[in-house]
C-alpha cells in the first residue's frame, strides 16, 4: 500500500473499509480488545470517522475549579487535521463532556470526529452540522463543577480500550475499532483483501451457491 499522506490513507479507508473487517482482521493478527464497548454510539447513523488520535483525560470533580476549562480549551485547540478526539470521563454519569461549541471548534480546526466515553449534548446542532461525535449517552448538564480535564495527549482507556496518543481511530454505524501504531500497514493492507473476499463471497451467495462452499472457496465469513 503506497500512500502519499495520512489524509490520503484515511479517504481510502472512509471508502472501502468498515468496522467489521478492521475487527476482524485485529482478531486475526492478536489484537483482540481493539473494539470500544457497544454503548459508545453514533449521534446519525451513517456518521464515519477515522483519524489519529488526541487523547484527553477528564475526571468528576465536586467542587467549581479556578480554571475549569483551561486544558479542555488547550486540547480542542491544539486539534490538527484529520485528529480524532478521544475523551475518557472515567464513565461518568454526572458530566456532559461534549457538546456543540467545541464541535464547531473541532470541525474548524480539520477535526475528523470526537470519541467520548461519557455524554455528549447539543446533539440536534451536532447533527445539523454533521460533525460524527461518538458517545455513550446524551444530557443536558454542563461540566462545570462536574467535571475537570487533568490532562490530553496521554493514554486513556476509552470504551474499554486503551488508547495511545496518534493511534488510528475508526467509527461508524457499527461501532468504534482502535489500530495500534505498530500494525497499522498490515491491518488495513488485509483489510482491504478481506473486503474483496466479502465482496466475491456475497456475489456467490446471492447465486444460490451454499454457505460451505463459497466459505471453503474464500474463508470469509
Amino acid at each position: 500500500m503506497k500512500l502519499s499522506s495520512d489524509s490520503e490513507m484515511f479517504k481510502m479507508m472512509r471508502e472501502k473499509l468498515y468496522s467489521p473487517v478492521i475487527s476482524d482482521v485485529l482478531d486475526r493478527i492478536g489484537f483482540r480488545n481493539r473494539a470500544m464497548e457497544a454503548e459508545i454510539r453514533p449521534l446519525f447513523p451513517d456518521a464515519v470517522l477515522v483519524g489519529r488520535a488526541l487523547t484527553v483525560l477528564s475526571v468528576d470533580v465536586y467542587h467549581e475549579p479556578k480554571d475549569p476549562y483551561l486544558l479542555e480549551i488547550e486540547s480542542v485547540d491544539s486539534l490538527k487535521p484529520n485528529d480524532v478526539l478521544v475523551a475518557s470521563t472515567n464513565k461518568s454519569r454526572r458530566t456532559c463532556f461534549w457538546g456543540e461549541l467545541l464541535s464547531t471548534a473541532a470541525k474548524a480546526r480539520g477535526a475528523s470526529g470526537a470519541v467520548i466515553d461519557g455524554y455528549t449534548r447539543d446533539v440536534k446542532r451536532i447533527i445539523e452540522m454533521k460533525f460524527p461525535v461518538f458517545a455513550k449517552g446524551v444530557k443536558p448538564v454542563n461540566s462545570y463543577g462536574r467535571s475537570l480535564v487533568i490532562n490530553y495527549n496521554v493514554p486513556v482507556e476509552c470504551g474499554g480500550v486503551l488508547v495511545d496518543p496518534g493511534e488510528i481511530v475508526f467509527g461508524d454505524i457499527d461501532g468504534v475499532v482502535v489500530i495500534p501504531r505498530e500494525v497499522e500497514t498490515q491491518v488495513i493492507e488485509t483489510a482491504l483483501e478481506k473486503v474483496s473476499g466479502e465482496d466475491k463471497t456475497r456475489e456467490e451467495l446471492k447465486t444460490g451457491a451454499y454457505l460451505r462452499d463459497v466459505f471453503a472457496k474464500y474463508h470469509v465469513l
